[in-house]
């Protein structure tokens, strides 16, 4: 990537996403990044600027759980930005209990699937503008405990469940950012879009932040030197600049070594990764979304 390049990023205000974006522009990309919080964009920039003073940056202001401000928020990057070549789908959300969205989503699967998803069509014709553009896509190994995967009712089942019972929906939303990758790589297959998907491994910043003992624990962990966030954030530069990951499309890739990872069923299954695509492209064009 050269140094006009332009990166957009999501859950850019913290964590992994946020030391990805000062990665990026000392690397002097120009960064489009999402916020919901005027107040932590304004943190952000402090720290970006500080990395790399004369970067270039824009906000887009919205809530990623809500697909209508996701549609506008991609329709005002994709105006601003008739070239991208770099989008980062980050943002993501453990919840402890369910929370359903006005829309009437699940919280956890607007903000892991269903935005990345739609971002991602909707910045489609900005990404083949560019010579050589790369979707990076932040799944994890939390994957492979997804309890059963039943489509399309997954997409909008919003039954309650426990703080226990959460990590088998959360890995569900992860097991499906890895197939729609899959089956994204393969629509793009020919152009100058590749898509790269990553596990960030575990890293403690925002972990488990509806939990009461979360920043005590976090405290604990970074004296342990267990979760280093940088880790996360690296392989994210890495599939965004490296040039081993230039002329290949569709991997699955492991924080630390970069190397492909398999997916666990049915997460590589050309089959289920189109019909998941074919179910979530009907059920947003319902809502007139897409």
């Amino acid at each position: 990537m050269d140094t006009k390049s332009v990166a957009v990023i999501t859950g850019a205000t913290s964590g992994i996403g946020q030391i990805a974006a000062m990665d990026l522009a000392k690397r002097g990309m120009k960064l489009a990044l999402t916020a919901r919080s005027r107040e932590r964009a304004e943190e952000t920039a402090r720290r970006i600027n500080e990395v790399a003073p004369h970067s270039e940056m824009v906000f887009f202001y919205g809530d990623l759980s809500i697909m209508a401000d996701v549609k506008r928020i991609g329709e005002e990057i994709k105006s601003t930005y008739p070239k991208i070549d770099v989008l980062v789908n980050n943002a993501g959300l453990h919840a402890f209990k369910q929370r359903i969205t006005s829309e009437g989503f699940s919280e956890m699967m607007a903000v892991n699937y269903l935005a990345p998803w739609l971002l991602s069509k909707i910045l489609l014709p900005s990404l083949k503008a560019s010579n050589k553009a790369r979707i990076v896509n932040v799944a994890s190994e939390a994957s492979r405990n997804h309890g059963v995967l039943t489509l399309p009712e997954d997409l909008t089942d919003t039954a309650d469940f426990t703080a226990r019972g959460s990590s088998a929906i959360y890995g569900k939303t992860k097991l499906l950012n890895i197939m729609f990758a899959g089956e994204l790589s393969r629509q793009l297959s020919g152009t100058s879009v590749a898509v790269h998907t990553l596990n960030p491994g575990f890293n403690v910043t925002g972990l488990g932040r509806e939990l009461w003992f979360a920043p005590l624990l976090e405290r604990i962990l970074k004296w342990l030197r267990i979760g280093d966030p940088r880790k996360g954030a690296e392989i994210i530069t890495r599939l965004v600049v490296d040039t081993q990951y230039e002329d290949v499309t569709g991997g699955y890739y492991n924080v630390g070594t970069g190397k492909s990872i398999l997916p666990v069923h049915p997460g590589g299954d050309p089959a289920m990764q189109s019909r998941l695509w074919k179910e979530t492209q009907q059920l947003l064009k319902q809502k007139e979304w897409i």
